[in-house]
């Protein structure tokens, strides 16, 4: 499982042809208390940099962009129910939704860990 970061401050962990999205503690961090999280629909195609979902928290929205091409096959509803979930958790219970991978060549673009944090430094 290899996880890959993006300059917008989303993640994706990679097991096999499928993404798992989310967005980073930095993120998180920066958006403050999050109130309201809006996914994509199952069966969605988005394309790199789409918007996909929306993250509205107590000081403003953000959208969460798709970082690679794929199909949507899953979102998280718990994050509907219980979008504090992204403060307490954002880089694990709290991911977004899941791609099937369109090309695994635009994986190439995105950040390892060490490049992240040189990245939010």
């Amino acid at each position: 499982m290899t996880t890959l970061y993006t300059s917008d401050h989303e993640w994706l962990r990679i097991e096999g042809d499928v993404a798992t999205i989310g967005i980073t503690d930095y993120a998180q961090s920066q958006l403050g208390d999050v109130v309201f999280v809006e996914l994509p629909k199952v069966g969605r195609s988005l394309k790199k940099a789409e918007a996909a979902a929306v993250v509205e928290s107590v000081k403003a929205a953000s959208d969460v962009y798709a970082p690679i091409t794929g199909e949507v096959i899953e979102v998280n509803e718990a994050l509907t129910a219980d979008p504090a979930l992204v403060n307490s958790d954002a880089g694990g219970k709290a991911w977004f939704f899941k791609l099937k991978i369109a090309d695994k060549g635009e994986l190439g673009g995105l950040m390892d860990e060490a490049a992240y944090a040189a990245h939010t430094a």
